[in-house]
């Protein structure tokens, strides 16, 4: 495990730093359609716009916020949300800092999304996280620059919601809805479950381990991947799902993945860029600093050509992240032998195995009166959370030393509580996923890849 906070993480802030985390947040709740009283505005109010055309609202997700005291009431929280568009309407990012094309998505949510579904979305994107490491996630990956950072959020968010809807479709339905879709007589919802669970299946990449640091091992096993043995829109699927399974998996202070790209019996069959590209995208846009290392592992003479492609679509700072390992030595620098799979020439006696769903383990999510309950408490302590921020920057840009410092506390132990609590909600919003099955993700926010489920049932795959 990492001895010392990272650089510009939570508890590793310089004054700066706090006081850009500060900024960040006044523009975030002015979205969210929160009135901050006691707070002076970092940008200069502008008259409200001409009213716009009501238009048409998208469909609501299962909403994790109802219509609370927060906003007063939809006439003003439009009139303000008009006004704050008209300021926020006036950032410019270079194209040469908007690779994603994340300025016009960023400008599309400001019209398309309430404040409300904004808010709420982002509530649900924290999940067990504490909501200042995603904030500074986003902050760093800018430079701590706040504009930005808002726009890569902002995006990101509506990237969540929007188009690929990570909690209200992948994760709240998960593998079990695949199961049903594969036994389905309609051929192309057939498809699209068979799709999703045969790489589930065979393993094309799967999360088992921790490194040298404590960050949870993604293992992408390149050879089982053929292009056209699955829909673009599954491997994205799957991608994505993934992705948001091992941030599950992030133990404070850990907030990074180590994956290792085993190139073992690599062809040029197995070579896709389709999916190379979707998952530099994630990585880059949508889920930034999420990547410690990654490991290039046994990668024969044939891809240094394709390695050069790659390595041009990269920004210079994950492309610093890769390391290329050629036998099991080069992966002890970054795994202890102990840890490495015997499918990597390591000494851990596990081997990937898929076990399928159980019928019953999704049925406490029928459970809607529970789910709502605590979907209630989860919306309260996410209001005194804000309210706790406003307190903190209001005091905080009053140089009120003594209050700045109460209300800091008073937040940090509502952020501790307001995880504790995900975990109680986490069986009632998320469907159960292999991880769950092999008990690595064990309630109360213990990870263990080390189980006795885990090793027995990689044990038996051993043996066979």
């Amino acid at each position: 495990m990492p001895t010392e906070l990272a650089p510009g993480t939570v508890g590793n802030l310089t004054a700066e730093q706090e006081v850009k985390l500060q900024e960040f947040w006044v523009l975030l709740l002015k979205i969210f359609g929160i009135k901050l009283d006691g707070v002076e505005s970092t940008t200069k109010e502008a008259p409200p716009s001409t009213p716009q055309e009501k238009k048409k609202q998208p469909k609501r997700m299962f909403g994790l916020f109802g219509r609370g005291n927060e906003v007063e009431n939809d006439a003003a929280s439009e009139k303000s949300t008009a006004g704050l568009s008209h300021n926020l309407a006036s950032i410019q990012i270079s194209d040469a800092d908007d690779k994603y094309g994340q300025s016009k998505e960023f400008q599309q949510a400001l019209v398309d999304m309430s404040p409300e579904e904004i808010r709420e979305t982002f509530w649900s994107m924290v999940k067990q996280d504490n909501p200042d490491t995603l904030v500074l996630r986003f902050l760093r990956a800018r430079k701590w620059d706040i504009q930005k950072a808002l726009v890569m959020f902002i995006s990101t968010i509506r990237w969540r919601l929007a188009d690929v809807q990570v909690d209200n479709d992948i994760m709240k339905n998960g593998e079990q809805h695949a199961l049903k879709q594969s036994q389905s007589s309609d051929s192309a919802e057939k498809k699209v479950g068979e799709d999703f669970l045969s790489q589930m299946r065979m393993g094309k990449s799967f999360l088992h381990g921790v490194d040298k640091l404590g960050r949870p091992i993604c293992v992408v096993r390149v050879r089982l991947h053929k292009a056209g043995d699955q829909s673009q829109e599954a491997l994205d699927r799957f991608t994505v799902y993934t992705i948001e399974s091992a941030r599950m998996m992030l133990v404070p202070p850990v907030e990074t993945a180590c994956i290792v790209f085993d190139m073992t019996d690599f062809s040029m069959a197995n070579m896709d860029y389709s999916p190379v590209k979707f998952m530099i995208k994630c990585f880059e846009a949508n889920y930034p600093e999420s990547l410690g290392v990654v490991l290039i592992h046994k990668a024969p003479w044939i891809f240094s050509g394709i390695w050069n492609i790659i390595k041009g679509w990269l920004d210079p700072v994950v492309a610093a992240k890769i390391q290329f390992t050629k036998n099991v030595k080069d992966l002890e620098e970054f795994i202890p032998r102990d840890r490495i799979m015997k499918e990597l020439d390591g000494d851990e006696q596990w081997e990937y195995k898929y076990v399928e769903c159980d019928p019953e383990e999704n049925k406490t999510m029928e459970d809607s009166a529970k789910r709502d309950e605590l979907v209630a408490q989860r919306h309260e302590l996410a209001k005194e959370i804000q309210d706790a921020t406003i307190a903190w920057i209001s005091a905080s840009s009053k140089n009120d030393k003594e209050a700045a410092a109460a209300a800091k506390d008073k937040r940090k132990d509502l952020i501790e509580r307001l995880r504790v609590q995900y975990w109680q909600l986490d069986p009632y919003l998320r469907a159960r996923s292999l991880y769950d099955r092999l008990n690595v993700i064990q309630g109360d926010g213990k990870i263990n890849f080390y189980s006795a489920e885990s090793k027995s049932k990689g044990n038996a795959a051993s043996s066979k």
